[in-house]
């Protein structure tokens, strides 16, 4: 499929978009055919934006959620409008099927996202209003917005509501973001706000992940000597067992051997006894003979 241009004042259908090839390294979200090129990050947006896609991928994995989290990927909002979240959080089937097709990663209307996070950078209406709008049109039930310069997050959720577009809560420094739809997910304002570099928290995931084989491997060896011991004691016991029997076979002969010296000196006895009755049946005086 050849790649579509246009100059950001020329109007693109949602197809042309999903094509359409600008200068490089610059995203481009629609708005009704507009396009609106996206301003590079600043390092403090791209950090923030790292760390909650981070903590939502941990936090789904240790769930055990059949979702995903991911960023730079396009959300579709009005029939030729397209939004680029900072983060998303979508089914796993929504991003499978994103990534077979062709042209840019964009959920198309009907593919809703569990989630939408915003950090807010310099154009303040477009997170707050327009896009706060847009996310509540195709029901995307939980929207963040993450403002660094007024040091506040909102957490707008349930879009069906009729009263109001969504209902907010805003949390600030000291408190503790609550999602509504994710209720053990707790994150500290601050810690958001100022995150840690992810590869630090790698870093210490993976050094806790090798304490923690270092502490089995040590059990498992501690496990090993006891049972090595224990066989070690079994061996001890048995060759005592062994002892004892062969000094009991030994008793048991020196009890025989007696017996059969006693048995041998009586038989001696008897003999003495037969002959010198013998003998004195021959009026031979056997006391006279032994003299």
């Amino acid at each position: 499929m050849t790649p579509t241009t246009a100059t950001e004042t020329e109007k693109l259908t949602f197809a042309q978009y999903l094509d359409f090839q600008g200068e490089p390294g610059v995203l481009y979200e629609l708005y009704r055919g507009q396009l609106i090129p996206m301003a590079t990050p600043s390092a403090e947006h791209t950090q923030i934006c790292e760390y909650l896609a981070y903590c939502f991928q941990r936090y789904i994995t240790t769930q055990g959620l059949e979702l995903v989290a991911k960023t730079t990927v396009g959300v579709r909002t009005q029939e030729d409008s397209a939004r680029i979240p900072d983060v998303v959080v979508c089914e796993r089937g929504l991003w499978e099927a994103l990534r077979t097709r062709s042209g840019s990663g964009v959920l198309n209307l009907g593919e809703t996202p569990c989630l939408v996070v915003e950090v807010v950078s310099d154009n303040r209406r477009r997170d707050y209003i327009q896009k706060r709008a847009e996310y509540a049109m195709i029901e995307v039930c939980e929207y963040w917005i993450i403002d660094p310069r007024d040091q506040q997050v909102w957490v707008l959720t349930h879009p069906e509501r009729e009263d109001e577009i969504y209902e907010r809560a805003e949390f600030r420094p000291g408190q503790t973001i609550v999602s509504a739809i994710f209720s053990d997910l707790k994150l500290p304002v601050l810690e958001v706000l100022a995150p840690p570099l992810t590869e630090d928290l790698i870093r210490i995931e993976q050094q806790k992940l090798q304490q923690e084989i270092q502490a089995r491997q040590l059990a498992e060896q501690q496990t090993q000597q006891e049972i090595q011991a224990r066989q070690l004691a079994e061996q001890q016991t048995q060759q005592e067992i062994q002892a004892r029997q062969l000094a009991e076979q030994q008793i048991q002969q020196e009890i025989q051997a007696r017996q059969l010296a006693e048995q041998q000196t009586e038989t001696a006895l008897r003999r003495v006894q037969m002959l010198a009755q013998r003998l004195q049946e021959l009026g031979i005086d056997p006391n006279e003979i032994v003299g």
